[in-house]
C-alpha cells in the first residue's frame, strides 16, 4: 500500500484526491467541523490548481510515477515470491483503492493476508491510516484469514542497502554537504504517541532507543544513522530534516531552510536522500529535485543533486521478497 495519486494531473482530479486525502482525521487530527471548513472551503480550492500544475511537470506518458513504480516492484516482487504468493497494490486514496485490492485477494481465498504499507517510518498519518483502513473493511467480511500488519520497516536491511547502494552511484566527497530529508509531521502527532510526556523530552535525535519506537522523528533520526553508517560518513557531513510542513509546529529543522543556510554558508554542491520514501514522487522528484535546487542556487549554491528512490531496482525487489518470506 502507498499513499496515492490523482488518476490525472488535471484540476479535477488533484482536487478529487486532495479532498479524500485531507479530509482523513489520522491527516489532519483536528475536530471534525474545524477539518471540513479547513479542508473544503480553505486548502482544497485554492491548493488543487496549483497542486495540479505541479503534478503536470512529472507526469509521464505511463502515468503518475508512484503508480507506475509502484505497478513495477509489484511484479517484480511477484516473480520473485512465484505462486504460492498473490502480489496486489493498493492506493489508500484513490485508485487502485483498498477495497479493490482486497476483493482481489479474497476470491482466492487466501490462507493469510500480508498488508504492508510502503512507509520505513510509522506515522499514524501514513501507516496508521493504511492499516485502519484495511481492518474497516475486513471487519465486514464473514471470515476473516489471518492477517500480518507490518507498521514499519526502517531496520530493514534491504531497505539501508539499498539506500547505500543508490548513494554509491555518487562521488560522495564532491558534495559539500549531505542532507536526509523525511516527511514533516505536525509536533501535536508526535506527542499522541506517548501516554505521558513529549517527543522533546525523549532525546529522539538520538535514534531509537525502546520507548520511543513508534516515534516517527526517532525512527527517522535513527534511519539516517544506519545509511551514513554503512557510507561512513561523519556526522559533521550530513543533517537529518524535515519537509513538506503546513505551519511553524511541524518537526524541526526543515529542509528547505537547511537547504538555504548551506549554501548561504558557502556549500555549492549537496546531495538529498529523501529516505521516508520507497518509490519517487512528488515530494522527491519535485519538491527536492526542483524547488531545493531553485533555493539552493538563489542563495550561492551550484548544485542540488538528488538519491533516487529505491522504486523497483532488483536488488530491492529481491530483499523485500525475501522478507515477506518471513512473515
Amino acid at each position: 500500500m502507498n499513499v496515492g495519486t490523482p488518476d490525472s494531473p488535471s484540476v479535477g482530479d488533484v482536487r478529487k484526491y486532495l479532498s479524500e486525502f485531507l479530509n482523513d482525521p489520522r491527516v489532519i487530527d483536528i475536530p471534525w467541523l474545524a477539518r471540513k471548513i479547513l479542508v473544503n472551503a480553505i486548502i482544497v480550492p485554492f491548493r488543487a490548481p496549483k497542486s495540479a500544475k505541479i503534478y503536470q511537470q512529472m507526469w509521464t506518458p505511463e502515468g503518475s510515477p508512484l503508480l507506475v513504480h509502484s505497478e513495477n516492484f509489484k511484479k517484480g516482487l511477484q516473480a520473485d515470491l512465484g505462486e504460492n504468493y498473490q502480489v496486489e497494490i493498493a492506493m489508500r486514496y484513490q485508485s487502485p483503492s483498498v477495497e479493490e485490492g482486497l476483493v482481489k485477494l479474497r476470491k482466492n481465498n487466501p490462507k493469510k493476508i500480508i498488508v504492508v504499507p510502503m512507509y520505513p517510518q510509522y506515522a499514524s498519518s501514513s501507516t496508521g491510516t493504511c492499516i485502519e483502513e484495511v481492518m474497516r473493511i475486513a471487519s465486514k467480511w464473514w471470515v476473516i484469514p489471518e492477517m500480518v500488519f507490518v507498521s514499519q520497516f526502517y531496520e530493514l536491511e534491504g531497505y539501508i542497502d539499498g539506500f547505500v547502494k543508490r548513494a554509491k552511484q555518487f562521488d560522495l566527497n564532491s558534495y559539500d554537504h549531505i542532507l536526509f530529508s523525511y516527511h514533516g509531521l505536525p509536533i501535536r502527532q508526535l506527542n499522541k504517541v506517548y501516554d505521558e510526556g513529549l517527543c522533546d523530552d525523549r532525546n529522539c535525535e538520538h535514534g531509537v532507543t525502546g520507548e520511543n519506537q513508534y516515534c516517527y522523528k526517532a525512527a527517522c533520526y535513527e534511519s539516517t544513522k544506519m545509511i551514513a553508517q554503512k557510507l561512513g560518513l561523519p556526522e559533521d557531513r550530513y543533517t537529518t530534516s524535515f519537509q513538506s510542513r503546513l505551519d511553524d509546529k511541524w518537526i524541526k529543522p526543515y529542509s528547505d531552510k537547511v537547504v538555504a543556510e548551506k549554501a548561504k554558508g558557502g556549500a555549492k554542491r549537496m546531495l538529498i536522500f529523501s529516505s521516508a520514501f520507497v518509490a519517487d514522487c512528488l515530494e522527491t522528484l519535485i519538491e527536492i529535485g526542483h524547488e531545493y535546487d531553485e533555493i539552493f542556487k538563489e542563495n550561492g549554491g551550484e548544485k542540488v543533486d538528488l538519491v533516487p528512490s529505491l522504486n523497483d531496482d532488483p536488488d530491492w525487489v529481491a530483499s523485500f521478497a525475501n522478507y515477506i518470506r518471513t512473515k
